[in-house]
């Protein structure tokens, strides 16, 4: 089997790229302790835990030869969030929209590994990771060809753009590797200028702790509230960077049914998001990506962004007491949050300019 079989395999399996890199402790791979000293990982402490591990594949598999970086456009046609002015818009980041794709393209992945078992005629060692084990993923995509990490960290390809889905086989097979992408960014910096809380401290840094991505879906306790202005009306992640950046203004778009919005997060608005019941929004939840956020997360988030929003739709929703069928608005976190959104608004307050927490 060639790694041409395998990415032929790759293909049939429904994946849109597909490149092999060297199991290699690469330069790039030693800057996560720097990070994790600098504080940016904030609260995710399993970052620092699985450090080691992460620093190279073979101290997840010792017997790794090569990995297998496959790519997964999950870009719909859909307006950029960046393009939507509507102040009641829940923005949501496109990636949650479809189905939750760590099941998806878990399936996908096993599919492969059995084409690729079937094919080989011998026994061998592989892992599959659907974003889930310790890897730094993109530096092995990029090494595999898949695209080059831009200044705004994530994975560009030159045709394809940045909405991908990464996911990877590590294998004791020793298969023909693909050269690596070279950076394209070369002098823009639109990422780091469109950035609404300077998260991008320097290009290729991200501080997560400012990231809207981190405060709305790792951060698992209060929003700061100092940043709370920052949020916008954003309730799940955030996709600025990826929105402004050159090799997206006309990027690859998938029609598979995975990644086509459901119903309830096609343009959804702030004011029916906060209305819907626990049992709709946790069903919701539980078919896409966002389960990550919790319901209670994904309630916090929604009334901080009904209180930046400058809507009657959206004073008149938070101003409406829990009931029984919304019973996670009274948890004491929500709560907490549901206060500051009424006195926001009471006060007159709108979406204000980015920046409240800038240095």
């Amino acid at each position: 089997m060639t790694a041409d079989d395998v990415k032929t395999f790759a293909r049939e399996a429904g994946f849109d790229l597909c490149g092999i890199a060297p199991a290699e402790a690469f330069p790039e791979l030693r800057f996560l302790d720097e990070w994790l000293d600098r504080g940016y990982a904030g609260e995710m402490r399993y970052l620092a835990r699985t450090a080691r591990r992460r620093s190279d594949v073979r101290e997840v598999m010792p017997s790794a030869r090569s990995v297998i970086s496959l790519g997964t456009v999950y870009n719909t046609d859909r307006p950029y969030s960046t393009e939507v002015n509507d102040p009641d818009a829940a923005l949501i980041s496109r990636y949650a929209w479809g189905e939750d794709y760590h099941g998806v393209l878990g399936r996908r992945i096993e599919a492969l590994l059995g084409r690729m078992r079937a094919a080989a005629g011998e026994p061998f060692e592989a892992r599959c990771y659907v974003d889930t084990g310790p890897i730094q993923e993109r530096v092995y995509a990029q090494n595999a060809g898949l695209g080059w990490i831009g200044k705004n960290t994530c994975l560009i390809h030159p045709e394809q753009g940045s909405w991908l889905f990464l996911s990877e086989i590590v294998t004791s097979l020793p298969l023909e590797p693909d050269a690596p992408q070279l950076d394209q960014c070369g002098t823009c910096t639109l990422c780091l200028e469109a950035c609404p809380t300077d998260a991008l401290r320097e290009p290729w840094v991200l501080d997560s702790t400012r990231c809207l991505s981190y405060l709305t879906i790792e951060l698992r306790g209060p929003i700061p509230e100092v940043q709370r202005p920052d949020i916008g009306t954003h309730v799940y992640g955030c996709d600025i960077c990826q929105d402004v950046c050159p090799y997206n203004a006309a990027p690859a778009r998938s029609d598979d049914p995975a990644w086509q919005p459901a119903p309830d997060l096609d343009h959804p608005r702030l004011s029916e998001l906060w209305r819907q019941s626990d049992e709709r929004l946790g069903a919701v939840l539980e078919r896409s990506a966002m389960s990550r956020a919790r319901l209670t997360g994904l309630r916090r988030n929604v009334a901080v962004a009904l209180g930046n929003s400058s809507t009657v739709a959206a004073a008149a929703a938070i101003a409406e007491p829990e009931s029984t069928t919304t019973a996670s608005r009274g948890e004491p976190m929500v709560a907490e949050h549901v206060d500051w959104a009424r006195r926001r608004l009471a006060a007159g307050s709108s979406v204000p300019d980015a920046g409240t927490v800038r240095e």
